[in-house]
């Protein structure tokens, strides 16, 4: 087995005053690490995924044992307090100044895995290099809640090997501008466990919509909602027909909601009759329609 590689940990602010050519080849990755759960599976999903660049942010530097061996070169890890609200705004605001235009990036947190149509055959940079070929600049993904079967045996609620999932349950509503328009090609999406356990979420963080891929330009920032200042960037797909969207497997609010006071007593058991085991396989996702393929055959 091939030891782990020793990351360069530097501060973020450090780093982005001189990111050198780290910046210059994407896709790049930002992976926000805000515990010490499954952060060495989260960096090797994203290596194989094919990104040419992952940046680890974490509020200390990382242990050996949680970094890649194969693949390693490619991880920076990079110090900053990602605990503190809003920390997604600050980091990849700051990245996206750094970084090239038309630099493709992708975001999330540790036991957070991204799948894309045809996973398995294709890499992220083929899905990238097609979405740019169809004129679109973001791309919608669908953030789909895992969690462990037994909260007993599992009182973190996290299993990758018996990792369950909602099969049913989602749901999109018009979204509306201040005015009380419907935005164009837009809409709010809502399950999993922040549906079913929604009085636990404040309001503004139960939605599953998040725009974790996009394509870097002058004055494009990132909101707290988790889009972005460019309303088309915020959009499903194009004008003339369906685009690519993805999914993000994400263990993070199961993590919450066993560990926060306010839910932890409340909640025994995250399964229901709707629950399914997740089998790691972005046709499981297809099949489910929750993630859609778009004109990529």
């Amino acid at each position: 087995m091939m030891a782990p590689a020793v990351a360069r940990t530097r501060s973020l602010d450090a780093f982005l005053a001189r990111p050198g050519d780290a910046l210059a080849r994407g896709p790049v990755a930002v992976i926000l690490v805000e515990d010490a759960v499954e952060i060495r599976s989260t960096l090797d999903h994203h290596l194989r995924a094919g990104f040419a660049r992952i940046l680890a942010v974490s509020p200390e530097p990382l242990p050996p044992g949680d970094l890649p061996g194969a693949g390693g070169d490619r991880v920076i890890n990079l110090t900053h307090d990602t605990r503190r609200p809003g920390a997604h705004v600050r980091v990849l605001n700051a990245v996206m100044d750094r970084a090239p235009p038309d630099t493709w990036m992708y975001y999330g947190y540790n036991a957070e895995y991204l799948f894309h149509p045809f996973a398995e055959t294709r890499s992220v940079g083929e899905l990238l290099t097609f979405h740019a070929e169809e004129r679109r600049r973001a791309m919608l993904t669908y953030v789909i809640d895992l969690y462990a079967p037994d909260l007993s045996r599992f009182p973190h609620a996290v299993s990758v090997d018996e990792a369950m999932f909602d099969r049913t349950g989602y749901f999109a509503l018009a979204r509306r501008d201040r005015q009380g328009a419907f935005k164009a090609r837009q809409l709010d999406f809502f399950g999993g466990l922040r549906w079913r356990f929604e009085e636990h979420l404040p309001p503004d963080r139960r939605r599953i919509d998040r725009i974790a891929l996009f394509r870097t330009r002058k004055g494009l920032r990132l909101l707290a909602d988790h889009r972005l200042n460019d309303e088309e960037y915020n959009t499903y797909a194009c004008p003339w027909h369906h685009s690519l969207t993805a999914a993000v497997a994400s263990f993070r609010v199961a993590k919450a909601l066993a560990r926060n006071p306010g839910s932890r007593d409340q909640i025994h058991d995250f399964t229901w009759n709707n629950s399914i085991p997740f089998r790691w396989s972005s046709h499981q996702l297809l099949e489910l329609g929750l993630m859609e393929p778009g004109q990529w055959f």
